[in-house]
């Protein structure tokens, strides 16, 4: 974080009688009686288990924090996070009862809503929830992305020229970022490589995203202070994009079809949704699939076994393109069927590395799991890594291992949740699947990669895993010409 001493002596400032007050009524409900409690501790006043828990996600140690912890309490147990009691909930019926319960809502973090707004998908509940779903799952849903795959791979050949053709080495996980947040202004939003508001949009994501994790303190020369300037900026651009397609829809030049921002006007859903929907889809598509491919490219260097299974995949299908005589066209749906081995190696990437550490949901009343009451006002942590890394459902968890995930692999439900779950399953898996494909060809078959001098392939995690120096590698071209 970039704040001086000061700052942080203000946070404290500003934080002490907050805590406080949360601190006595976690005191109430601890000496309520009430024996079907979770079991656990809340640590020290006010402070609880925050600080151990945070120094654990910074030293990329947060999972196994987690692990001595449900092996001292069970399955479901408590501790004190922000200063706010937590149910910690474990495996895969834990994980079932978190998708699905109707007495949990979404948690997001005053940073994020800060940034993003508050009516967006992922915050929305009931019936708010189902209606904007609906809108994005028009363009998300399977016979709507085959259409995507031209350009998408138009995309993705642009992006490896202008980035990676001619280099020596590349950092993958700000390439890859920059790739994502192009194929979604492109391919949901309808802005085009060349609009300037696709440009300065650019720019100020980068900054934004940020801020989503920073300490919620709007005070001069704070990195929460700049970021929240280029979410304001974000959403003004946003604005007058929207403003623009209104117009352009009024004088009949464009249908709802085009695009989700053009779908939702003709929905009457007022701006402001719109740009919340818009600000959250940009950061998903920022960080999620970018943070897939990044580990993916990182996990085949580190398994020679894979990477040649992959390799030799997407060879044999530029191979087929070359003898038909469309070499330089663009892959077709077709294509990526072919492409079965390559996700299994994504998915158990996913597994190994999500990029989502923790689901964190709000009981907004009493609710009662394996025996367990857990009060209202409550936070519920569920953590991925504690059901992807289990032994017991994926033996020799640390392996990297796409077999699991290959065609006669059968993964017990809510055990592998990258995607979500239940009615809360991620409306662009589907899109994130073609994304990743089409760019592992390009990859895959125009360039070889290893690490660079220094780079050890580690990450941290907080709370997004972040390669080292972004995951820099060195690269040498192996036939660039399906670039063109």
């Amino acid at each position: 974080m970039e704040m001086d001493a000061s700052v942080w002596a203000a946070v404290i400032v500003a934080s002490i009688s907050i805590l406080l007050l949360v601190f006595k009524k976690l005191i109430k409900i601890t000496s309520s009686g009430d024996r079907r409690l979770p079991p656990g501790s809340f640590g020290l006043p006010v402070v609880g288990q925050t600080l151990g828990f945070l120094r654990a996600l910074r030293g990329n140690t947060g999972e196994a924090w987690l692990r001595r912890w449900a092996g001292l309490y069970g399955p479901v147990s408590r501790f004190s996070f922000l200063g706010v009691p937590t149910a910690l909930l474990v495996g895969p019926a834990a994980n079932k009862f978190v998708f699905s319960s109707s007495g949990l809502t979404a948690m997001a973090t005053n940073s994020f809503r800060r940034m993003i707004g508050g009516r967006n998908i992922r915050d929305l509940d009931g019936a708010d929830h189902r209606r904007v779903r609906a809108m994005m799952v028009t363009f998300l849903k399977l016979d709507v992305v085959r259409g995507y795959v031209a350009t998408m791979d138009s995309e993705v050949r642009r992006h490896l020229r202008d980035r990676w053709q001619g280099h020596a080495n590349v950092a993958v996980l700000p390439s890859m970022k920059s790739l994502t947040f192009d194929i979604m202004c492109t391919v949901i939003f309808g802005l085009d490589a060349g609009d300037t508001a696709r440009r300065d949009l650019a720019v100020e994501f980068v900054e934004l995203v940020r801020g989503i994790w920073a300490v919620p303190v709007n005070l001069p020369f704070t990195t929460f202070r700049r970021c929240l300037g280029a979410a304001r900026r974000g959403r003004r651009l946003i604005a007058g994009i929207i403003e623009e397609k209104r117009r352009r829809l009024q004088r009949g030049e464009s249908s709802p079809g085009d695009d989700l921002i053009t779908h939702m006007l003709a929905e009457g859903t007022d701006d402001e949704e719109i740009i919340d929907n818009v600000m959250f889809s940009m950061v998903a598509a920022h960080d999620t699939t970018a943070l897939l491919l990044t580990f993916l490219i990182r996990h085949l260097h580190g398994n020679p076994e894979a990477y040649a299974k992959v390799a030799a995949e997407q060879q044999a299908i530029a191979v087929a393109k070359r003898a038909a005589g469309d070499g330089e066209e663009a892959l077709t749906w077709e294509d990526l069927g072919k492409m079965r081995y390559t996700w299994a190696a994504a998915m158990e990437t996913l597994r190994l590395v999500p990029p989502v550490f923790v689901t964190m949901k709000k009981a907004v009343r009493d609710v009662e799991f394996e025996g367990r009451v857990i009060p209202e006002g409550w936070q519920v942590m569920s953590v991925m890594n504690l059901t992807q890394w289990d032994p017991a459902i994926f033996p020799d968890p640390g392996r990297f291992d796409p077999a699991r995930f290959g065609e006669a692999a059968t993964v017990p439900p809510y055990s592998f949740v990258a995607f979500g779950g239940g009615g809360r399953i991620c409306p662009g898996n589907e899109f994130a699947r073609v994304e990743t494909l089409v760019a592992m060809h390009y990859i895959v078959t125009g360039f070889r990669w290893k690490l660079a001098a220094g780079c050890d392939g580690s990450f941290s995690r907080f709370p997004l895993p972040s390669p080292a120096q972004g995951l820099l590698i060195d690269i040498e071209p192996i036939n660039n010409s399906q670039l063109k």
